[in-house]
């Protein structure tokens, strides 16, 4: 069985191992503290009420059989457990079917989250996640040397990750071709870090020998992952770079780690490997079949990332097993925000005390500087990125999002930074308003303090108030 498995990455599968069962308890943590608010049976969209008209075969999840709120963060806090146990090497100390029983409790509890989540789970590091959750259940333990097989299967991910993301720009938006989407990107992205105001102020010619090295890393560099070392090696530490920094230049969740994880898998560290026995062809006839149903499945991610209408981030499948991935096929040339404003005054008018809601991650007061939340995910306030650009994103939810305001509901306060009325005393009119954001200049920034300047564009919802009084359960 020497031909089936590598002993030279067992080092390589320990370090992979370990930093997936990071991201896994980051992504179970922002499941845990954010779902009731979003998802929960008072949620913005109610997991009960999209279980009703999603059958169990188009949404594979424990909640189709069984919905609470208490179930859920029971559901949600076992996963963090489970991944805690994980990064703490637990599989290790157990036989081998064991270990992949392990392995495969987060991917199934993390499935079931994301099947239910609608639209705020809608990004695709979710289904990348469940994607390379699902071969970490068959890389195995300290029993058995690392599959090559699926080994070569990461490397198969990590490809489409890059290739196709490479491809949507090329693609999509003219300012990848003509190398100036950077001129733009680091304002206009859905969550600026502390550091985007500065990557935004770097020379234009810099800008654009970031496009074109982004260009080369996506679309050249992946064909290495599959020459021998340490060429491979090479090529993912490449990528790996890249990934680190996007991570200083923005708040991407878990978008960069996972990817990085991923590039880890390549990475043949210089290690003595220690002795195990032979892979039992049990395990040997498992891995074989699970990697034939996955080369299957690979057919229409391949035919949607050779597509002249390549789309991005899609699943084919109910249980996300190979997904299609990308990201920035365009870049806003303007930066829109939604600003939530709520007032006690019985009857809202011009001169009305109108205090504004801080969100966490999203720009609000222009003094207040971007903090660094990746790769904890802020779902709302990726969301309000997204209803800046268009009402039609929010229709399903700001409504309600507007109601739980004017309610003081304590769990949907939970998600912002700030609100400016006291528990007992919620507002009585909300509104929301659109404004157009820009980075100040350096000029700017040394004499208001301000990293931001908005301008009011527009009225985005007009002053509402809730139609009877508020019952709370």
């Amino acid at each position: 069985m020497e031909w089936f498995t590598a002993s030279d990455y067992w080092l390589t599968r320990l370090v992979f191992q370990r930093a997936l069962a990071a991201v896994y308890l980051v992504a179970f943590l922002t499941a845990a503290l954010q779902f009731r608010p979003l998802i929960g049976r008072r949620g913005m969209l109610p997991v009960p009420r999209f279980v009703e008209r999603v059958p169990f075969r188009r949404a594979p999840s424990l909640f189709q059989w069984h919905y609470s709120d208490r179930f859920f963060a029971l559901c949600a806090w076992a996963g963090c457990a489970v991944a805690a146990a994980l990064l703490a090497g637990l599989d290790s100390l157990l036989p081998l079917w064991g270990g992949m029983l392990l392995w495969l409790v987060p991917w199934a509890l993390y499935l079931s989250i994301v099947n239910v989540g609608q639209t705020w789970y809608s990004f695709g590091w979710e289904s990348l996640l469940l994607e390379v959750g699902f071969l970490a259940v068959f890389l195995g333990n300290d029993e058995v040397a690392p599959p090559v097989v699926v080994l070569f299967l990461l490397r198969w991910i990590l490809f489409r990750v890059e290739f196709g993301a490479g491809l949507i720009k090329m693609r999509g938006d003219a300012c990848w071709r003509k190398l100036t989407c950077l001129d733009h990107h680091h304002e206009t992205q859905p969550m600026p870090g502390p550091l985007s105001w500065f990557f935004h102020h770097l020379p234009r010619p810099l800008h654009r020998v970031e496009v074109a090295a982004n260009h080369v890393t996506q679309l050249v560099v992946p064909f290495l992952l599959f020459t021998p070392q340490p060429v491979a090696t090479a090529a993912a530490s490449l990528m790996i770079v890249t990934q680190l920094w996007l991570v200083l230049s923005g708040n991407f969740s878990w978008l960069n780690w996972i990817t990085i994880v991923l590039a880890l898998s390549v990475v043949r560290f210089p290690a003595d490997p220690p002795e195990v026995p032979e892979a039992p062809l049990w395990f040997v006839v498992v891995v074989l079949v699970v990697a034939t149903l996955l080369v299957g499945l690979s057919y229409r991610p391949v035919r949607n990332m050779l597509s002249r209408r390549q789309v991005m981030n899609r699943s084919f499948d109910p249980i996300h097993l190979v997904n299609t991935y990308g990201a920035f096929g365009s870049v806003s040339r303007v930066r829109y925000e939604v600003v939530v404003e709520g007032t006690r005054d019985d009857v809202p008018r011009a001169g009305s005390d109108w205090r504004e809601y801080e969100f966490k991650g999203k720009p609000g007061d222009p003094r207040r500087w971007p903090r660094q939340f990746a790769p904890y995910h802020l779902r709302l306030d990726w969301l309000m990125w997204f209803a800046a650009l268009s009402p039609a994103y929010a229709d399903a939810w700001f409504g309600t999002l507007m109601e739980r305001l004017l309610e003081n509901d304590r769990d949907t306060l939970k998600l912002l930074r700030r609100s400016p009325f006291p528990p007992d005393e919620p507002p009585r009119y909300v509104r929301a308003r659109l404004f157009r954001y820009r980075y100040t200049t350096w000029r700017e920034l040394r004499e208001t303090g301000a990293c931001w300047e908005r301008t009011f564009v527009r009225e985005y919802l007009p002053p509402t108030r809730l139609a009877g009084p508020v019952h709370r359960p």
